[in-house]
């Protein structure tokens, strides 16, 4: 398995310093994909290469059942951070397990087994997560997979309604379809979701692995609307690059859930570099520079669409998690940007060019990306 390969090779990189990248060859490309919203701080910051290097020399790993002043630091900070009165974390390696711990933390604490999940979601990658994830190309040559799990069209009220239940466990949601074709959710609709959840007494779990950490223009995709769920799980660019999950949880979840661990919860060194990134994200307002730089770079996109006359059916996100959905598909649109423009993204599906750039970028960068898409598209 590789990732950017164009006309069979692979583009090798050697080394980041911001938003960019440079490749063995020294080619300098404009990262705007942050490998799936992971560094979101850009790449090499010196604030989190600092907190790396200092922990590393003291200590890089103890279990979580002793005490550890940098991963208590965390987890208060977390508790802090997170939305509303959620105050509760569990730590683990990835989003795909942090996921897999909502779900168990919502069937234990509800005693229920029924899940709600949507059409073009995605969850993760492990058998259970898989199960919520909507593709069948991702989960189908590892069926059979965990069960249990019921799919609604994503912002459709009157479907959700219908489904979720008495014997609902968990509804769970991305605030913003990142895989699915980055499409937000309504506030209405996310909040006919807490109202169904809490009268059925199931959990509403909101998946922000990769909108979260400022990206949507806020630290948390869901503060835009208002809604706060259950359960929250976050990833990605959390710790700016190294392995990090977090599962957040309600009082009520994290009082009825069962016994749950795992060997690498909260390892010094990635607790090092996730205080250093959430610090950074808080002290420099980087959601609120995500905010005016995305809304900057979406307007600047429609405009050249329409200047252009650019082959684009729509754009659309939240923040600096945006998606243009081209006609002639998002490969080959993605291909010509790497070799053309030195500009790297990501598809979301077949049809949508996703940009996840680095919460750090400015203007000018945005402007390099639109002269791109308008150079390889025109």
């Amino acid at each position: 398995m590789s990732g950017f390969v164009f006309n069979e090779k692979p583009i090798a990189i050697e080394s980041g310093e911001g938003p960019y990248l440079y490749s063995d060859d020294g080619t300098e490309y404009l990262d705007f994909g942050a490998s799936y919203a992971v560094a979101a701080l850009g790449h090499s910051h010196p604030a989190v290469t600092s907190a790396i290097q200092e922990q590393a020399a003291k200590l890089t790993y103890v279990q979580a059942s002793y005490p550890v002043e940098v991963r208590t630091e965390l987890y208060e900070k977390l508790a802090t951070l997170a939305p509303g009165d959620i105050s509760n974390v569990w730590l683990c390696n990835s989003g795909t397990e942090a996921n897999e711990a909502a779900m168990k933390f919502a069937r234990s604490a509800t005693g229920r087994q029924k899940i709600v999940a949507t059409k073009r979601a995605f969850h993760g990658r492990t058998l259970g997560s898989l199960a919520l994830t909507w593709k069948q190309k991702y989960k189908k040559p590892y069926e059979p997979v965990a069960g249990g799990v019921e799919f609604v069209s994503y912002g459709d009220e009157e479907e959700l309604a219908e489904a979720v239940d008495d014997e609902t466990a968990a509804v769970f949601l991305e605030p913003i379809q990142g895989e699915g074709g980055i499409n937000p959710a309504t506030a209405e609709y996310l909040q006919t979701a807490r109202d169904l959840t809490e009268d059925a007494g199931a959990a509403l779990v909101f998946d922000e692995i990769q909108t979260g950490i400022g990206r949507a223009g806020s630290l948390w995709a869901c503060e835009n609307a208002g809604v706060v769920p259950d359960i929250l799980t976050s990833a990605k660019g959390i710790a700016n690059g190294l392995p990090l999950g977090a599962t957040l949880c309600a009082d009520w979840i994290a009082d009825g859930a069962a016994s749950h661990g795992s060997t690498f919860s909260g390892g010094p060194v990635v607790c090092a570099a996730a205080n250093a990134t959430l610090d950074t994200i808080v002290e420099e307002d980087l959601p609120g520079h995500a905010a005016a730089v995305g809304d900057y770079l979406t307007t600047e996109l429609e405009a050249a669409v329409e200047e252009h006359d650019l082959p684009v059916r729509e754009v659309r996100g939240d923040g600096l998690m945006i998606g243009v959905e081209v006609k002639r598909g998002a490969n080959r649109t993605l291909k010509h940007l790497a070799l053309s423009e030195q500009l790297l993204a990501l598809p979301a599906g077949r049809t949508v060019v996703r940009f996840l750039p680095p919460l750090v970028i400015d203007e000018e960068h945005a402007d390099r990306a639109v002269d791109a898409m308008t150079n390889v598209l025109s």
